[in-house]
């Protein structure tokens, strides 16, 4: 599909820069040719970038933080918990916070953040070394499939689930949704393959023109792709909601695409 020629000023003017970390370098995890490109991980080399990663490599992505914050407002009550699986450095966790009104005096929110790369959860530590009297936030380093899921009014599941073994997926979903209270939400967001195979070669060829227009060359998009194959392994928007729906949820629905990346939000 298409040309793979570079857009011109590609580096010059990142479209995304005006909403970037003001703490972030530049990402060029990939910038040089490797010999073998081994699988992705979430390493302290990913940390040091991973903002600035993540905001030129996944389209939608700011939308989806700010949503976040209006789905808190919405679902998070009093003395609930909420659980951010997978919480690299925080900005779901952030978003949360931001989202949740002051509650009334004497009561309280419990914010559980958890991640199994230590590096992330160390850096995330470090940047939400502060939180309003009304929350109690825990960061933890942990397997989210071990996780407790307990008196939680919303779970966020953002761009974590696609890096879980497919058998291990229903499992997941099944604790969350038992753990929620009624009423509770889920935000699942993921990458995603169309089951059209041409409606695929189009959201496919645009997400690299989407990297391409955000700076990154040919050379880092085809070594990303080859360090993430058999790591990320999405699935289709009906494979979810199946799941979902497997799991017990009442209802699930796309709240917002942006090519090949999607949010669903989910009711018990």
């Amino acid at each position: 599909m298409g040309s793979n020629t570079p857009f011109e000023d590609k580096s010059s003017s990142p479209i995304h820069s005006e909403s970037r970390d003001s703490e972030q370098q530049t990402d060029k995890v990939y910038a040089e040719k490797l010999r073998k490109v081994a699988p992705f991980e979430f390493n302290e080399e990913v940390v040091h970038v991973f903002p600035d990663m993540i905001e030129r490599s996944v389209p939608g992505y700011r939308a989806v933080l700010d949503m976040t914050k209006v789905v808190a407002n919405e679902f998070v009550r009093p003395g609930t918990t909420v659980y951010d699986l997978g919480c690299s450095l925080g900005a779901t966790t952030r978003a949360i916070m931001s989202g949740i009104d002051p509650l009334p005096e004497g009561t309280a929110c419990r914010i559980i953040a958890v991640d199994n790369a230590l590096a992330m959860v160390q850096e995330c530590k470090r940047r939400l070394n502060s939180t309003p009297d009304h929350i109690q936030l825990e960061i933890e380093l942990g397997d989210i499939r071990q996780q407790p899921i307990q008196n939680a009014s919303l779970v966020t599941l953002n761009y974590t689930l696609q890096f879980i073994p497919l058998k291990e997926r229903l499992p997941l979903l099944v604790r969350i949704h038992e753990g929620l209270v009624p009423g509770g939400a889920l935000i699942l967001s993921e990458k995603i393959v169309s089951s059209d195979a041409t409606h695929q070669d189009i959201l496919t060829t645009l997400h690299h023109g989407f990297k391409r227009m955000n700076g990154y060359s040919d050379l880092e998009i085809s070594q990303k792709r080859s360090a993430l194959e058999n790591v990320l392994v999405p699935e289709s928007i009906a494979d979810h909601e199946n799941r979902l729906n497997e799991a017990g949820f009442s209802t699930s629905m796309v709240w917002y695409q942006s090519l090949t990346f999607v949010s669903i939000l989910a009711i018990k």
